[in-house]
């Protein structure tokens, strides 16, 4: 028997973790964080529903921390098996991994001082030795539509989502007892036509079984180009007011895509040259370097670019790495562009600049990606006009930009085209995305097309037939 079970990302957006069985091996895919509130401490801490030490193989389809922060922990708890990937994957997760691990190590600090001594803030989840012991594990050799056994009977192709850099979909084919079946996990796929990423890509072969994510299952995203018209604009205007433009940003493709919108805007003069442009983010700056290091990873078109000028470049850009360096930044009064994380909001240097100018209606807060429900980025964009940050209520006065063009996951439409790409499957199950919102509306686009699908509850046992 194929037995499948979501002990992630089921019914919900974050913490992707699928196990697959067979009656000669388990394999795992993605081992990631739930990220929202900080509710979210004792899930992140609980048990997986399943013995790590079990799982002989896991596979890992990108570096978001959604997706593989919780391998330190899983390997703290026994695994000890293979952890299958992108070369570009390997490099991005030892960033992702090492910062998370830090930011945890800081915040049990900080509730230890405070004198909070239990509960799940008091300890952190893993350290940055757990980190780092962890990437012992990994095994970054896989190429894109290679096919390779990686356990008994279990042989797997990864190819490319178009999503980050080195970020894939992964084709497993299982042979248990006679009976052959395949299962395609998604991952998270791109937005097709953006200027840095190469498209996501089909299976090889059509698969039986899908396992795909529904991030933005009940919505489109802006065209690319309205989106990069609407960036510039906002910061053209803020800009022309004296004001401070903030940018939570991701450091992972979000980081790079920008820094390419706004070369782009200078290089056509659409703002000013010397316009400073400061990358306050040490994992940005780290994964910008590994970026450019995978040119075969991106748009051929792009790629070229690089063998010239850097086009990621700014005459004006800044990499703060230090945190002298940052803290001096907020004592610019206006006139610059500050890029910082998390993209959420919920911890990270972004903050900070947040504290310093969220209260001057001349400054802006641009979100160009995802915000899950009980994030500060997520308060702001709702409608927020005070939030609390480092123990302080600041009103928000500055102008609240969203710009969705910018999203490195498909929109609605550009799932159902994915999907079609994958032909005839005999069952969909739906995860990562809201339930109530994202996952039903894409449901019942599936439904009226007649592809019988299901929404897995939380480590729910499925019978792959």
């Amino acid at each position: 028997m194929i037995r499948l079970s979501c002990h992630g990302a089921a019914k919900q957006v974050t913490g992707s973790c699928h196990l697959l069985r067979t009656e000669s091996a388990s394999v795992l895919v993605d081992c990631g964080l739930f990220q929202g509130g900080r509710e979210l401490a004792e899930e992140n801490a609980a048990e997986f529903g399943f013995e790590p030490a079990g799982i002989d193989v896991l596979l890992l389809t990108h570096a978001h921390l959604d997706h593989c922060g919780r391998i330190p922990l899983l390997v703290k708890r026994g695994f000890r098996g293979r952890i299958v990937c992108t070369a570009g994957t390997r490099e991005l997760a030892r960033l992702v991994l090492a910062d998370a691990a830090g930011l945890q190590e800081e915040d049990a600090r900080r509730a230890q001082r405070h004198g909070r001594h239990s509960g799940a803030a008091a300890e952190p989840l893993y350290t940055l030795a757990d980190a780092f012991h962890a990437m012992d594990y990994f095994d970054g050799s896989v190429e894109y539509g290679a096919r390779l056994e990686v356990a008994p009977g279990v042989h797997a192709t990864f190819v490319d989502a178009g999503h980050i850099l080195g970020s894939a979909s992964i084709l497993l084919e299982l042979e248990d007892g006679g009976q052959q079946r395949s299962v395609f996990f998604s991952g998270d796929i791109g937005n097709p036509g953006r200027p840095l990423l190469r498209d996501p890509q089909a299976p090889p072969t059509h698969p039986d079984y899908v396992v795909m994510e529904t991030t933005y299952g009940d919505r489109d995203h802006r065209d690319w180009q309205a989106s990069y018209e609407e960036l510039v604009q906002a910061v053209a205007d803020t800009l022309a007011r004296g004001g401070n433009v903030i940018v939570p940003t991701f450091a992972l493709e979000r980081a790079q895509e920008l820094l390419y919108v706004l070369a782009r805007a200078v290089e056509q003069r659409r703002l000013p040259r010397h316009l400073p442009v400061f990358l306050d983010s040490p994992m940005a700056i780290s994964a910008t370097e590994i970026f450019l290091r995978y040119p075969r990873c991106l748009r051929p078109d792009f790629a070229a670019r690089l063998h010239g000028r850097d086009p990621l470049q700014l005459p004006g850009l800044r990499l703060t790495r230090e945190t002298a360096e940052s803290m001096a930044i907020n004592t610019i009064r206006g006139g610059a562009v500050i890029m910082a994380g998390s993209g959420m909001c919920s911890g990270g240097r972004v903050r900070h600049h947040l504290r310093h100018n969220l209260g001057n209606q001349s400054n802006s807060v641009v979100f160009v990606g995802f915000a899950a429900q009980g994030t500060l980025a997520r308060r702001i964009i709702d409608g927020a006009r005070q939030v609390r940050l480092f123990d302080q209520d600041i009103e928000v006065r500055a102008r609240i930009h969203t710009i969705n063009g910018f999203s490195a996951h498909a929109g609605s439409s550009e799932l159902l085209a994915w999907l079609k790409g994958c032909g005839r499957t005999r069952k969909v199950f739906l995860v990562h995305g809201d339930p109530d919102t994202a996952m039903q509306a894409f449901a019942r686009r599936l439904e009226s097309l007649g592809i019988a699908h299901q929404i897995p509850g939380h480590g729910e046992p499925i019978l792959l037939r």
